[in-house]
């Protein structure tokens, strides 16, 4: 057989992309080797059902599968993860499938910015702590004479011990290669590029030489690794401020939505390489995004882009598992018991030697780790936070596909974390998304006519449900009476509520009103995976509190940090369970702490060293090795609970909301 009848071209529409693939690939496959992005929360393993794809010209083996209608069927989708390519086929991602713009705001929503902690550069200033990890100084140094020899290095040494109290140093080759032009070039005046140890006792690492004044540029990147989306922006390290911000999602989705898929792909041949390649592609894309939007007056005052040398340091904060990935870490064992990492600490590295587009003398700095389910992404979210230097009893929780919580204050820290599942992301519900535009994020209900009100993002036509509207959607469903508290619908006369294929539905959006061609449902297959992730994550907040000895009276604060955790509509939380009941005012949404903890450590060396301080401080708990974590969670496997008396005023309103018109009776 020769190529031409081995391999199958596959065009997508309507960008008009055309690739060619070996006969029999999965058209998953031809996705990915495109560069295109499809839904598959299962990493193409066939269970979730996000993968659909339609199919426009030419003809695929399989592809059927019950998450598919035989109307879906008979219009030509199928689902990508399970379609063999068998000729030449043109397809189209459909808009619910595909990866859409938008969702990729660090920015807190307004109703929460009353309780935003913010970031305060002048703080670190005024602490006199404001000296970044790495920094540029100016030297002016004497020429050399018959009766002042000495070598150009040690020359360099003096002026740097005399000029700036910097009295150890220690550097590589090629800068010393570097030295003997650069001093001459501006008459003995340079900059030099240094980097600040983490420990005192160590010696100063020159990174470059530069002849003349370069020390008012100096710039840096902070990067958040999320498992779904990769956040960066570019600093002046001379004034502290955000120059650029740029986000993109995180391409590994398209091998699996959570961590445990990638790991498992990661362990196949040549996949920890495609990992890793994958994700410094982004970095490397966010960087050339955030140089082209910047120009600075220069000290002619001309406006010049930062050139990409000028980029002396970046600080990188992750999980466990993405960090893993991005320095192409074997990660097999984060998901095996006992739960080891290959390492928790990183040295300081060069940003060339990771893949990234970067100069040589750019130093990258990781955040540690705690244990393989609480990486260096909660660090960075504890130091943004500031719950390491309070007094405050402080509860920290970051809620995504895998919820982090730590417990403490200066004195002492807890932490432990928990699967809660893809939900909040959108994984796991029939038609759950991210928070793009056409998500249903906000919704409300006439009591009287069960009729919803659906607000999405981009005000668009609907075409699914993100984690922040899933949790309004069933708190709101469970205040009126209409679900349960084990998740049921009641048996109510009204279009709205109907038998489904996976049980009973309430019809959120007919198709008429949809992007989507199809309804829009909420099932009770989707309300038992939500009740299942919010009880993982009280019950992890409650075993945490009971293994140091607390109560959630005792919290006199608590902080939400993450994407979902900054769209927590608070009275919803509480309504269904997801949060301690405790009051309003002890809340405070930090966003991105991940990012906010890079940037922190960016511009201050003092923040790294608290950052040792802190992993050495804080005490790991592995949940499932908790006795009472499992009766935890099946005690939270309610709507709230199954002791009320944890949320009273939840239970009141239960209580008291009248029965809605037309209620047959109740189901258990």
């Amino acid at each position: 057989m020769n190529n031409t009848q081995s391999t199958h071209s596959v065009t997508f529409a309507p960008e008009g992309r055309s690739i060619t693939v070996m006969k029999n690939s999965s058209l998953i496959q031809a996705v990915r080797k495109a560069g295109l992005h499809i839904n598959a929360s299962c990493g193409g393993a066939g269970v979730c059902g996000k993968c659909k794809i339609i199919i426009e010209q030419g003809a695929v083996l399989g592809g059927e599968s019950e998450k598919l209608s035989q109307k879906d069927y008979n219009n030509g989708y199928r689902q990508a993860c399970t379609t063999e390519i068998i000729e030449d086929v043109t397809v189209r991602i459909p808009e619910e499938s595909g990866r859409q713009k938008g969702g990729l705001s660090t920015d807190i929503p307004p109703r929460h910015r009353a309780r935003m902690h913010v970031f305060n550069i002048d703080d670190l200033k005024k602490a006199g702590i404001f000296y970044p990890p790495v920094e540029k100084l100016r030297l002016e140094l004497l020429k050399p004479t018959a009766n002042d020899n000495r070598a150009d290095v040690g020359r360099l040494i003096q002026g740097l011990a005399d000029q700036h109290n910097k009295h150890r140093l220690v550097t590589d080759l090629p800068v010393l290669r570097k030295i003997r032009r650069a001093l001459r070039e501006k008459d003995f005046l340079v900059t030099v590029t240094l980097e600040q140890p983490v420990n005192n006792r160590s010696k100063c690492h020159l990174l470059n030489i530069q002849p003349g004044r370069w020390d008012h540029r100096n710039f840096g990147l902070a990067v958040d690794i999320g498992t779904t989306t990769i956040y960066g922006v570019l600093i002046d390290l001379h004034s502290g401020k955000i120059l650029a911000k740029s986000s993109c999602y995180n391409p590994q989705m398209s091998y699996g939505e959570d961590v445990i898929a990638r790991i498992i792909y990661a362990e196949k041949p040549k996949g920890l390489v495609m990992m890793q390649e994958l994700v410094v592609e982004s970095i490397n894309g966010l960087i050339n995004d955030m140089l082209s939007e910047v120009t600075l007056p220069g000290d002619d005052n001309k406006s010049s882009p930062i050139d990409r040398d000028e980029i002396n340091s970046i600080t990188i904060a992750g999980n466990t598992t993405m960090t893993h990935l991005f320095l192409q870490l074997e990660p097999d064992n984060i998901r095996r018991s006992p739960y080891v990492p290959v390492s928790t600490f990183f040295p300081p590295m060069r940003a060339a030697d990771l893949g990234l587009e970067l100069k040589r003398h750019c130093a990258a700095l990781l955040y540690p780790a705690i244990s393989s389910y609480v990486g260096g992404d909660i660090v960075a979210g504890v130091m943004g936070s500031g719950m390491y230097r309070t007094e405050q009893l402080t509860l920290f929780i970051d809620v995504g596909t895998n919820a982090e919580i730590v417990i403490g204050n200066r004195e002492w820290l807890a932490c432990a974390a928990c699967s809660a599942g893809p939900a909040f992301e959108g994984g796991g519900i029939t038609h759950g998304m991210r928070a793009v535009e056409g998500a249903i994020s906000d919704f409300s209900i006439n009591p009287e006519t069960l009729e919803p009100m659906n607000i999405t993002e981009g005000n668009k036509a609907p075409i699914g449900i993100c984690g922040s509207g899933l949790l309004i959607i069933v708190a709101t469903l469970f205040e009126h009476g209409i679900v349960n508290p084990s998740g049921k619908f009641n048996d109510i006369d009204t279009p709205r509520i109907r038998k489904g294929r996976s049980g009973m539905e309430y019809v959120l959006a007919w198709e008429d009103e949809c992007a989507a061609d199809h309804d829009i449902v909420l099932n009770e297959v989707d309300i038992d995976n939500f009740i299942r992730a919010k009880a993982a994550i009280f019950a992890g907040v409650a075993t945490l509190l009971d293994q140091v000895g607390l109560q959630v009276g005792d919290l006199e604060q608590i902080i939400l940090a993450g994407g979902f955790g900054s769209f927590i509509d608070l009275d919803s939380a509480m309504t269904v369970g997801l949060l301690p009941e405790v009051d309003p005012d002890k809340i405070l949404y930090v966003g991105n702490g991940s990012l906010m903890g890079a940037w922190m450590s960016e511009l201050s060396n003092h923040i790294r060293q608290d950052v040792v301080s802190v992993v050495r401080k804080m005490t790991s708990f592995e949940l499932s090795e908790v006795p009472g974590f499992k009766d935890q969670y099946v005690a939270s496997i309610f709507l709230p609970h199954t002791d009320l008396s944890l949320f009273p005023n939840a239970g009141k309103r239960f209580a008291t909301c009248p029965p809605p018109s037309g209620r047959k009776h109740f189901r258990s």
